[in-house]
């Protein structure tokens, strides 16, 4: 069994998609707009190739370095599908006791009447993030993945149900459907 000295991974960039490199940090830009992030690894190399990305190791990798390379693939063609399509993630509002109203209010997604208590309960919103909120959908959309789903959990953790039965208080904000 011989051991792999050097793996290499190919991601295509689609039409008006263009990729911009400044050392370790690459810059992605589409329609929707532009993402930059870090990739750095003293034995993983970035390098743009005739309008593609090329992620390699060469330095004899080892589970970590192979690990390493696909996960650098996925948050760049995370990276590419947000600022070509971006993602929008459905939530719904649940209750079987007392009505939940929801509203958006600048950076804070406001749960009001929550399992009948009198303050409202409230939710960060990421920047870069749109939340709509219409009776009991709420819509969370954006194009980067990372943060229109750090915005989804801290919804989901604003609503968790405390000192009670959640097998009988299931009320909250859940979510329903991604896209993206």
């Amino acid at each position: 069994m011989g051991r792999i000295t050097e793996l290499k991974e190919e991601i295509l960039l689609p039409e008006g998609v263009t990729a911009t490199f400044e050392g370790d940090t690459i810059t992605i830009s589409g329609e929707k707009g532009s993402l930059t992030r870090t990739f750095s690894h003293p034995k993983i190399d970035l390098v743009q190739r005739d309008g593609n990305i090329e992620i390699s190791c060469t330095k004899s990798p080892h589970q970590k370095e192979k690990a390493l390379v696909g996960t650098f693939k996925a948050h760049l063609n995370n990276m590419i599908v947000g600022v070509t399509e971006g993602f929008t993630y459905t939530m719904k509002t649940v209750y079987s006791h007392f009505p939940i109203k929801t509203k958006v209010d600048g950076q804070l997604f406001i749960i009001e009447n929550f399992l009948g208590e009198r303050n409202p309960r409230k939710a960060c919103i990421v920047e870069g993030v749109n939340v709509n909120a219409k009776g009991d959908d709420v819509t969370v959309s954006g194009i980067d993945k990372e943060k229109v789903g750090q915005t989804v959990a801290n919804i989901e953790r604003a609503t968790k149900v405390k000192k009670r039965d959640i097998r009988v208080f299931q009320d909250g904000v859940y979510l329903i459907s991604k896209r993206g």
